[in-house]
């Protein structure tokens, strides 16, 4: 942790206190409903893994230990990278008739496998991830359903923080299907943490442009994968700023796509890579897998 990052704890929306905070929450809630009714199974989660990336290995450690910490039952299964389209379909087919009350399908698959072709395969009663289209869909609608984990993650550290969202100017760049879509609609939706102005922006945007929304906006969330793609000039003062990039850069440095150092002087409220949104993706993880259990044994 740098200097900085220390000196200014004040204006850090730190993911792992609030992370470890939902997922303790979840622990009492589960030994609560265990207490009352005896004969309920704890909460269980299958992880699918295909091949040895070492990034969806991290990954999927962080999971496992979330797990453990929240009281939920866990597999990890894995599959070399050979592993055919099919068999792997045939795999997803098996864990939807499963006891597991959700699996998730890790990603990246490999160059062979597209994973829309997994992703639609899964039960939406048990896509803890969030990506199936008819989870997608209620999501859009403000239905109860399972959302996409971590943009749900940073739903929750904005509630945590006790950020205005009401009537807020709020940029957003990027539009993958995991973040940047999920994540502009669930801020524009009729919810408690909603009801903004959203602006959608990804890299094909014109960078004048980008610069100019983002001059204007009460919140920024970047996810475009492009280290220091958002700088400290881009932002008005007193900005919240949600960097959702993890890069690795070639001194093995992990940074976000913002400038931190630089915008922590001037936003009033930034996250760190890491420790800002990695820990909230696991807690939103975590709370669909705890919702996913609820549903299955009837509880409210």
């Amino acid at each position: 942790m740098s200097n900085l990052l220390k000196n200014k704890v004040s204006n850090i929306l730190d993911g792992k206190i609030v992370s470890g905070e939902i997922i303790q929450n979840v622990k009492e809630q589960i030994s609560k409903h265990i207490k009352n009714n005896t004969r309920l199974a704890r909460p269980s989660m299958a992880i699918v893994l295909v091949g040895n990336n070492p990034a969806s290995e991290s990954y999927v450690k962080g999971k496992t230990k979330a797990c453990e910490k929240a009281g939920i039952n866990y597999d990890v299964i894995r599959f070399g990278d050979t592993i055919t389209a099919f068999e792997l379909v045939e795999e997803v087919k098996r864990l939807n008739k499963s006891y597991y009350d959700g699996f998730i399908v890790q990603l990246p698959l490999p160059a062979h496998i597209k994973a829309e072709s997994i992703i639609n395969e899964i039960s939406a009663y048990k896509d803890i991830d969030g990506f199936h289209p008819l989870n997608f869909g209620k999501m859009a609608l403000g239905q109860k359903s399972m959302r996409p984990a971590t943009a749900y993650g940073i739903l929750k550290l904005i509630e945590y923080y006790k950020i205005e969202t009401k009537g807020k100017h709020i940029v957003v760049i990027g539009r993958s299907n995991i973040v940047g879509k999920p994540v502009s609609i669930m801020l524009g939706n009729d919810f408690n943490i909603g009801r903004a102005t959203v602006t959608s922006c990804d890299i094909n945007t014109p960078k004048s442009l980008i610069d100019e929304e983002c001059k204007k906006a009460d919140i920024v969330i970047v996810a475009v994968g492009r280290p220091f793609f958002v700088t400290a000039d881009m932002i008005k003062s007193g900005a919240v700023v949600i960097d959702v990039g993890i890069n690795k850069l070639e001194s093995g440095k992990l940074v976000g796509d913002c400038d931190f150092e630089a915008i922590s002087e001037k936003a009033s409220w930034v996250t760190p890579v890491p420790g800002g949104v990695g820990p909230m993706t696991i807690s939103g993880l975590i709370l669909n897998t705890y919702e996913a259990w609820k549903m299955k044994n009837l509880i409210d």
